[in-house]
């Protein structure tokens, strides 16, 4: 039922939601990561699968292959499947007792749970024989699959100093097989993905691989809650639980197994943890140099498996320590296990096939990101990589971009912002929240003062400048400040002079621009002919005023005189009548 590790690594990009961010590439110890159209891309054949990235990964781009399908798949076909759970369960589920963890995984349809550290008791056993030989001078621990990978890509020299034994989980497997037979099939859980590439390995011992994170989906999906379930006296690990192998998940916990197997003083014993530790301690090594015989336990995480890439992170990694040290059953006089012999393995090297470069061609690549002289090279690390000629290599080899260099960017876009606040014709300036001046162009100073250009000559951009010392409306850039919104004056007068002024907030609250322009040779004209309009406009309405008031005179004159001529015309009235009016009154 294993997948054809072509298809899908253990670890891949899930590309649709990669942020062209690059942290991956600034925490990945081997650089396995390809950016190209602002997508950064794991290469397979770089990676060693420890899980940095996807750790580190913000927009959860970077992903463990889920094979939890494939495994549901087979649990529900009928088939016998035992489970082989990683000792650092107890660190990933503390309040949890390994009797509920059991019947929860018997409930999803395992016929059995096993502890992986049964396998981890027989590695040691088996070491600690060969430790007492001494017959090499430097001795590799074979633990971390992660780890092992790593030598044998990238310190292939040292690969024959790796012990001939298999990994815990792989020699588990092989107990596994023996005791229940070669029918069974097995699945890993716990919290590392570089497993995933075992399961490909060595089909014929280990089916899957799925991570804690994987388990707690299915157990969520099954409506399944561990804590609440009551278990019976059939759930308990088979064939029996482990003892002094419970130490592993821990720096130092693989070492601590090994001395209780047998005296192993003629032999030094040092834990060396992560990726970038291990090539640290171990580039240029010449085992031949040792006084007498080193075993190393490698470790791709610190802290060791508890910390692993896919277990759920906790704070108080020394109570996770606790945890694992008092779950472990360790006898207090040595041990006396018969090691076997079937789990023995040799591990050959897997040189990556390196391209080399002319320092001509490193200089050319470094000219693209502006690095003509030593002495720019900054060797900053913000693209990911330690030295300006690493990312030299890696533009060269196609695994990174220009854009990755974060100074390279900065000086871009200061040569663009300095072309447009130069080469716009109006003034320009960026002031602060306490209205003093960020930056400005020379139009800005010969705006306002002729002694404000000359000092612009000797300090361009007048950084520091108080804007109230220079602009006669500062209060305007003080409410753009307080405000956060754009302000807008087409044509504000100022004394003699009209300015069209546009201020903009830049970093709100912190910083604001303004455009100003002269406008008053543009609007005088305008402001001539609008008075010479209103003064026409004014003679107009006094004239017709005028004319109104002659119109009113010659009709008051014209009434008089028809009223005159009106009554001259008239018919005389008779004496009688005027008579009698008298006598009326």
């Amino acid at each position: 039922m294993n997948q054809n590790p072509s298809l899908q690594p253990a670890i891949f990009t899930q590309e649709t939601e990669c942020q062209d961010c690059s942290k991956c590439v600034r925490y990945c110890p081997v650089k396995a990561i390809k950016v190209a159209d602002g997508q950064a891309r794991i290469v397979p054949e770089k990676c060693v699968s420890c899980g940095t990235c996807v750790r580190v990964c913000p927009a959860n781009a970077k992903r463990v292959r889920n094979d939890l399908d494939q495994i549901r798949h087979l649990v529900r076909s009928g088939a016998r499947v035992f489970a082989s759970i990683a000792p650092s369960f107890v660190s990933e589920f503390p309040d949890i007792p390994s009797t509920h963890i059991i019947a929860a995984l018997r409930k999803l349809g395992f016929a059995g749970v096993s502890e992986t550290a049964l396998g981890a008791q027989e590695v040691s056993a088996l070491v600690a024989t060969e430790l007492a030989k001494g017959e090499n001078r430097l001795y590799l621990s074979s633990a971390c699959p992660a780890a092992v990978t790593f030598i044998q890509k990238y310190l292939p020299e040292l690969s024959d100093s790796i012990t001939r034994v298999y990994s815990p989980l792989l020699s588990h497997c092989t107990m596994l097989r023996e005791h229940f037979g070669h029918d069974a099939s097995i699945v890993f859980i716990g919290p590392c993905g570089a497993k995933k590439n075992e399961a490909d390995r060595h089909p014929e011992l280990l089916d899957a691989a799925i991570t804690f994170a994987d388990l707690r989906q299915w157990l969520l999906d099954e409506h399944i809650d561990p804590a609440a379930l009551r278990p019976g006296g059939e759930d308990c690990f088979v064939p029996q639980n482990a003892q002094e192998g419970a130490l592993y998940p821990v720096e130092g916990g693989m070492i601590e197994t090994i001395r209780l197997h047998g005296d192993c003083d003629n032999v030094r014993c040092i834990t060396v943890a992560g990726i970038n530790g291990i090539r640290h301690v171990l580039s240029g090594f010449k085992p031949k140099t040792l006084p007498q015989p080193l075993f190393m336990e490698l470790l791709a995480c610190r802290g060791g498996c508890i910390n692993g890439p896919c277990a759920q992170m906790r704070e108080g990694n020394l109570d996770q320590w606790q945890e694992i040290i008092a779950r472990a059953e360790v006898p207090a006089a040595p041990l006396q296990r018969m090691p076997r012999r079937d789990i023995m393995e040799t591990i050959f090297d897997q040189p990556l096939q390196t391209q080399h470069y002319s320092d001509q061609e490193i200089h050319q690549a470094l000219r693209l990101i502006d690095k003509e002289k030593t002495e720019d090279e900054l060797n900053c690390g913000g693209c990911g990589y330690e030295t300006c000629r690493e990312f030299a290599h890696a533009i060269l080899s196609g695994h990174a971009e220009v854009s990755m260099c974060l100074s390279y960017l900065r000086r871009q876009a200061q040569r663009k912002a300095n072309a447009l606040l130069h080469c716009i014709p109006s003034a320009i300036v960026l002031v602060d929240k306490d209205l003093r001046v960020v930056d400005c162009n020379r139009q800005f100073a010969e705006l306002f003062s002729k002694d404000l250009a000359e000092t612009y000559d000797y300090c361009p951009g007048l950084k520091g400048a108080v804007l109230e010392h220079i602009l006669p409306f500062p209060q305007l850039f003080r409410q753009a400040l307080d405000s956060g919104a754009t302000l807008q004056h087409d044509a504000l007068h100022v004394e003699d002079r009209i300015f069209q002024i546009n201020i903009f907030p830049i970093e709100p609250g912190h910083v604001t621009g303004g455009v100003i322009s002269d406008i008053t040779a543009h609007e005088m004209p305008r402001e001539m002919i609008a008075r010479r309009a209103r003064e026409v406009i004014h003679k107009n309405l006094k004239t017709v005023q005028e004319i109104a008031c002659k119109l009113g005179e010659n009709m008051a004159e014209t009434e008089i005189l028809l009223r005159s001529l009106a009554e001259g015309f008239a018919p005389a009235r008779p004496v009688v009548d005027e008579e009698l009016r008298e006598e009326d009154r």
